[in-house]
């Protein structure tokens, strides 16, 4: 077996008996920060959602650190240190900024809570500033921001952003891309979807193609 972090293999997932995921297969190494570029409905959300557990595998392989994920529950993924941050952000409106961000810590509580709170409000001091305002009262490009900061907080080894950039002002893109930059250099790795490769291709060390739920 290859020494990447994450490793998928042929992998084939459908959605109410509908294909998403034909075979694909995709690495990402430690530290390395890897784009999954595909068009909407390419099945860039079922990838992500199938490693995290959200969507059963129906063939192929899924190793984390050398671990099969297959038969693991979403919850224990994101304890190996995996931090997702899904498309439609996936927030708990009634709840406040600063609770979103830590209700991954209250589900692993052998986290350093302190320390992996103190990293995303560093990285994302304007999340910190609106911690006390409930998510429901954010924007979309707010929301954003938040559930970035939520998927860090956990995310010790390995973050799965799910278009980030798709549908926020080009000054909110820019300060997305500011914050992935920032993580450059360090063991996080990072797998970007998007849906076009226009965000600072130079970021990254490698690019995926998907169509139809495969390799391009």
């Amino acid at each position: 077996m290859s020494t990447a972090l994450l490793q998928v293999r042929s992998l084939a997932a459908s959605i109410q008996s509908m294909p998403a995921l034909r075979d694909l297969s995709i690495e990402v190494g430690a530290g390395e920060m890897v784009s999954l570029v595909g068009r909407n409905g390419a099945g860039k959300t079922s990838f992500m959602r199938a490693v995290m557990g959200h969507l059963v595998v129906a063939g192929g392989e899924v190793h984390f650190a050398g671990q099969d994920l297959r038969g693991l529950p979403s919850h224990a993924r994101a304890s190996l240190g995996i931090g997702y941050m899904p498309e439609d952000r996936g927030l708990v409106p009634q709840l406040s900024v600063e609770e979103n961000v830590r209700l991954p810590l209250w589900a692993n509580p052998r986290l350093p809570a302190a320390e992996r709170l103190a990293l995303a409000w560093r990285l994302l001091p304007e999340v910190e500033a609106m911690r006390e305002r409930k998510a429901l009262l954010l924007s979309g490009g707010q929301q954003k921001l938040v559930a970035l900061a939520r998927a860090l907080v956990v995310g010790t080894r390995l973050l799965l952003l799910d278009e980030p950039f798709e549908g926020v002002a080009p000054a909110l893109a820019q300060r997305l891309t500011e914050v992935i930059h920032a993580l450059q250099g360090t063991t996080l790795a990072v797998l970007v979807a998007q849906s076009d490769s226009h965000h600072d291709t130079a970021l990254f060390a490698r690019q995926y193609t998907i169509e139809r739920g495969a390799n391009a």
